[in-house]
């Protein structure tokens, strides 16, 4: 019988970061809510654990998991996707000059341009769907590549072994938000990223209870190191029972995933087809702009996609109140169907345009969610 270990991403979902139980043969992991650990007699912690700020077991089987379902070698497990991110940015010095997407997470825009305003960084924000935009966006103080495919919400696709390539010719470090695909869809590190980023928040933990981020990488990494300092230093840690739930969670991933990209694949052509309906942007239909590089790096199109009401804000917040099986509410990639106004929650300086909604597509019947956008939109004629 072969020893090769399985690399199927069903098979790591189920088996990776996990053991049997040795005290007890419990095929689930128990939870370790011990905030410190014993020292033998010369001082030494002969478990590996210290303190749990630092480390602990469920933490690291959480850590283990994600970068064997990423392909890593490295990952780093956090209290929330924007920690996760935040983490990145922080490996920065004063001055240093950023790459990122024209709609990157207003958030992370916040992050960069307030939560480390100290650093003085200068951002440059270019329409990614073009390789060659990064490029030329290119200057001698570049240090980061921030990709996000496809981005929320407006769903571009970045062609990452492009970017990529561009990267190591000028030595600039790359990373990529990859929540929405998750590495069910995607691996950016096959694709020559360095990074890639995580809210575990969303479909990877799956059930909309646990707030959680990661980092996933290899050792060659530069921004290792200081990553995991402010993890560890900054205490920017998940607890052990967040790490427990995320990690129950992943058993499921590759089951959610397909059957949520399949309903997700469904729902846009049906809303294509609509008279009320302006646009969708969903790179898995052939006419999006993103199809053919989504199609080559993705190996299905995810359950998230936006599409644009004909008319204003008015007639899209009015969509979204008619919904009767989505539920109007933040987030993404749980097992409840969701419907968002983007432009309403987001700042001041949104590039969402205003008569978007943003659809995540959960576990319900893919029929009664077609029906339900039906006759929402019907309210529009009414």
């Amino acid at each position: 019988m072969s020893s090769r270990r399985p690399q199927n991403i069903e098979t790591l979902a189920v088996h990776a970061g996990r053991s049997i139980d040795t005290a007890t043969g419990a095929v689930i992991g128990p939870i370790h809510l011990s905030t410190t650990f014993e020292r033998d007699e010369s001082g030494g912690y002969p478990s590996g654990f210290s303190y749990s700020r630092w480390d602990n077991p469920n933490r690291q089987a959480l850590e283990r998991c994600l970068a064997e379902m990423e392909g890593g070698t490295r990952a780093l497990a956090f209290s929330s996707g924007l920690a996760a991110s935040t983490a990145v940015a922080q490996n920065l010095r004063p001055g240093d000059h950023v790459i990122a997407p024209d709609n990157v997470y207003y958030n992370f825009r916040k992050v960069l341009s307030a939560l480390l305003a100290n650093l003085d960084l200068k951002t440059s924000y270019v329409d990614m769907r073009d390789a060659a935009n990064v490029e030329s966006a290119l200057r001698p103080d570049t240090r980061l590549i921030w990709i996000e495919t496809p981005s929320n919400p407006l769903m571009k696709v970045t062609d990452m072994e492009a970017v990529a390539q561009i990267a190591k010719k000028a030595k600039i470090v790359t990373a990529c938000d990859s929540t929405i695909s998750t590495p069910v869809l995607q691996r950016p590190l096959d694709w020559g990223i360095d990074i890639v980023v995580h809210s575990t928040t969303k479909a990877i933990s799956g059930h909309s209870d646990v707030t959680g981020g990661a980092l996933v990488m290899n050792d060659a990494c530069p921004f290792f190191e200081g990553a995991q300092n402010f993890q560890r230093l900054g205490g920017a840690v998940p607890s052990p029972f967040d790490c427990w739930l995320v990690l129950r969670g992943i058993a499921t991933l590759p089951l959610r995933i397909r059957a949520q990209s399949s309903s997700a694949l469904a729902i846009a052509e049906f809303l294509a087809g609509h008279p009320l309906v302006e646009a969708v942007l969903y790179p898995g239909l052939a006419t999006d702009p993103g199809h053919e590089i989504a199609s080559r790096q993705m190996k299905l199109f995810g359950g998230v996609m936006s599409f644009q009401v004909k008319g204003a804000a008015k007639e899209a917040l009015g969509v979204a109140a008619a919904t009767q099986v989505f539920t109007r509410a933040t987030s993404l990639g749980g097992t409840h169907s969701l419907i968002e106004h983007r432009a309403s929650v987001e700042s001041e300086e949104t590039r969402t345009p205003a008569n978007l909604l943003r659809l995540s597509i959960g576990l319900e019947n893919t029929a009664d969610l077609i029906d339900d956008l039906r006759q929402a939109l019907n309210q529009l004629s009414a």
